[in-house]
This record gives C-alpha cells, sequence and structure tokens, in this order.
C-alpha cells in the first residue's frame, strides 16, 4: 500500500455500500473533535462526515445525537433530508435519457410539457424559448417555491403560468427548474419519476437508503430538524415541508429526497468514476462531462464567490472561502438543511457532511462546511 494511506483504515467505496459503515480512524479525529464541538456548542444536534478518496473512505464518523428529545445517538447509517442535493441526482436520471437519444437537453421545454410553449415575462411574451438546458443551469427566469403539489404533471403545468423574471439564459436565479426536468423524465420513459430513479440510480449503485418516501424501519433512523432556541443557545425543534411525512408525499425532483452519507458517497464515486461504478454504467463519460462543467460561461451564479453552474451541479470555478482548499473544477452541491457534498476530480476526493438544521444562515456559506474541508485536505496530507 502506498505510504501515504499506510497509517489510516481505508474501505472500498464498493463494501461501504453493503455494509453502511467502517471504522473511524485515527487521522479523521481532527474532523470527528471539531464536529463534537459544533454540536456542543449548539450549532446543531449532530453529523456524519465522510471522506474518500481515490476510492477509498478515510474517514466515516458519527457525532451527537439525531433526536435531542430522546437522546438517541446520531449514527454512520442515520438518514437525513438533502434537499436540493436532490437536484444533481435528477439532472442524472436526465443525461441518462440523453445518452439513450430519447432527448436533448437543448430541447425546448415545450416539447415534453407544452404548457411551457408561451411563457411570459411581466411585460410581455419571452422571446426565447426555454429549453431543457435552462431548467438545469438555472437561466430560466423561473422562480418561487420548489415544493410539488399534488403530483409532478400539475407542478410542471403550474410552474409554466409563472411570469419569468428575466429572458431565458441571459442571467441566474436559483429555481424550481429540476421539477419540470422531473415531469419531463416521466413524460419521456414512461414510468413516474421516483421509479426511474430506484431502477436506474438507486437499485444499481445500492443506494438501499435513498428514497423519497422512508420506511416505518428507515423512518426511525432519520435525524430531526432543528433551528436555533428562543435564547440562542440551544436547539429547538423545526419544521419543513420536506420532513413531513403525514400524508401523502409528492416526490420532488428539486429537493425531496431522503440518504446517508455512505449512500451519497456511492452516488458521487460512480460520477467520479466517469460514470460508472463496480462493473455497473449509470451514465456515460460524455454525460458527466457535460453536467460537470460550467455551462453558465461568465454569468454570476450563487450560493458562494467564485462559482458556475453545470447541468444541475454547481461547479467551483476559484477556490476562496469555504471552497479554499478545493480545486478548480470541483462539483457538488449542498442542501437547505446544511447537508453538503462535493467531488474534487484533481484528487479524486469525495467530501460528504450530513447535518439538519435551519434558520443558521447560508447553509453553503457556513463555517461548518469551510472547517470541514480544511480538515480533510489536512486528513489527506497526513
Amino acid at each position: 500500500m502506498n505510504s501515504r494511506y499506510s497509517r489510516r483504515i481505508v474501505i472500498s467505496i464498493a463494501t461501504l455500500s453493503l455494509i453502511g459503515l467502517t471504522t473511524s480512524t485515527q487521522a479523521g479525529d481532527s474532523i470527528t473533535k471539531r464536529m463534537q464541538e459544533f454540536a456542543d456548542a449548539k450549532q446543531f444536534s449532530g453529523a456524519v462526515t465522510l471522506v474518500a478518496n481515490r476510492g477509498k473512505v478515510v474517514h466515516l464518523e458519527a457525532v451527537g445525537v439525531a433526536d435531542v428529545s430522546s437522546g438517541q445517538a446520531m449514527k454512520k447509517d442515520s438518514i437525513f433530508a438533502i434537499a436540493s442535493m436532490t437536484k444533481p441526482i435528477t439532472a442524472t436520471a436526465l443525461l441518462i435519457l440523453q445518452d439513450e437519444g430519447k432527448l436533448s437537453v437543448d430541447d425546448p421545454v415545450a416539447k415534453y410539457v407544452p404548457q411551457f410553449k408561451d411563457v411570459s415575462l411581466k411585460d410581455g411574451l419571452a422571446k426565447t424559448e426555454i429549453t431543457i438546458r435552462h431548467l438545469m443551469t438555472h437561466t430560466s427566469g423561473l422562480g418561487g417555491d420548489q415544493q410539488c403539489i399534488g403530483s409532478l404533471k400539475a407542478t410542471a403545468e403550474e410552474l409554466a403560468t409563472r411570469k419569468l423574471s428575466f429572458e431565458p439564459g441571459t442571467q441566474w436565479q436559483y429555481s424550481p427548474g429540476l421539477n419540470v426536468c422531473g415531469r419531463i423524465i416521466e413524460v419521456v420513459s414512461g414510468q413516474p419519476y421516483e421509479d426511474f430513479l430506484a431502477k436506474r440510480i438507486f437499485g444499481p449503485l445500492k443506494m438501499v437508503d435513498t428514497t423519497f418516501t422512508p420506511n416505518e424501519s428507515q423512518r426511525k433512523r432519520i435525524a430531526k430538524l432543528y433551528q436555533p432556541g428562543e435564547d440562542d443557545e440551544s436547539l429547538a425543534v423545526a419544521s419543513h415541508w420536506i420532513t413531513d411525512l403525514s400524508g401523502d408525499v409528492v416526490p420532488t425532483p428539486s429537493g425531496g429526497l431522503f440518504s446517508t452519507a455512505s449512500d451519497l458517497a456511492a452516488f458521487y464515486q460512480m460520477v467520479l468514476n466517469g460514470g460508472e461504478l463496480d462493473g455497473k454504467r449509470i451514465v456515460s463519460h460524455a454525460a458527466v462531462e457535460q453536467m460537470t462543467t460550467i455551462q453558465t460561461g461568465d454569468l454570476v451564479t450563487g450560493f458562494t464567490p467564485g462559482n458556475g453552474w453545470g447541468l444541475g451541479w454547481c461547479v467551483v470555478r476559484e477556490p476562496q472561502g469555504v471552497t479554499k482548499d478545493v480545486s478548480p473544477g470541483t462539483f457538488g452541491h449542498g442542501g437547505a438543511f446544511g447537508t453538503q457534498g462535493w467531488v474534487d476530480p484533481k484528487t479524486q476526493t469525495i467530501y460528504v457532511l450530513m447535518i439538519q438544521r435551519t434558520k443558521f444562515g447560508n447553509s453553503d456559506g457556513s463555517s461548518i462546511r469551510g472547517e470541514f474541508h480544511q480538515l480533510a485536505a489536512g486528513l489527506l496530507a497526513n
């Protein structure tokens, strides 16, 4: 074994996806210690962190609790609402259909959802027809809430009635466009969106805990969502439509999935490998390149400086601030509740941070994310 890794216990992503956990490494203690400090400071109730390098998991640990009231410990296989980290998964599903010649990202959206034929700005009809590419890069001009109501069909048709904020392709604005992509997946594949993901991505990658509708057993492992308490020195239970499983759940392609650190690591490793894992080809290498290469030119994109946007993925153009410890070209996505998943193709490193908190400010720009990247970089340098 290379001496660079000789003092670490490592385990393959493939094995991890089967057993769900690995042994914590001494090299990763700095990450574990800092995450525990964040938990003690009531910045979150608990966390699961994972770092993989060159196909091997070099750190996987859980700290704190998943449920403050019961004291249920956070575990390595705890399940989290990953919110907008769902978007790159939706994008991958759509690119599978492009690989099969069933659509192109440059197709007009109206080809699949006719209601998008005559979308409007505030002062009249748009001059540019919205394409799938616009939806995937957040340059469509669509705005508003990301929740799906009733069905994906009904949601996509409602989105077509919203006034655009700008002419498609001229600006960047975070949008619910990936929900429309989910509906396009249904139209083209002839399958419910969630079934297509399960059959073409989750099943082959053994992502057994990634779902829009956790079963009874899985619900017992879900980490609860918290917000700052009234005294700012405690945590209070928070509510959100994503985490409300009390009624019928409409799968939301822009942000409705639940998952684990290990499941996400398998997905990211597949993408890092150019679209395949353990001999199973999910999507083409060309599609991976297209998804994870900046498609937005010089447009200013959020939520931290120095980024551009691929197809459903954020791409780091110029590392700075919370991204200073990753390479240019690193791609990934965050979630509204602080979850983060990033892939550095230069160093062949995967970073997964799983927490559940809201109303703590910009989750993509949080010091928790920045310090996690920094400590992980130190782990790999040892």
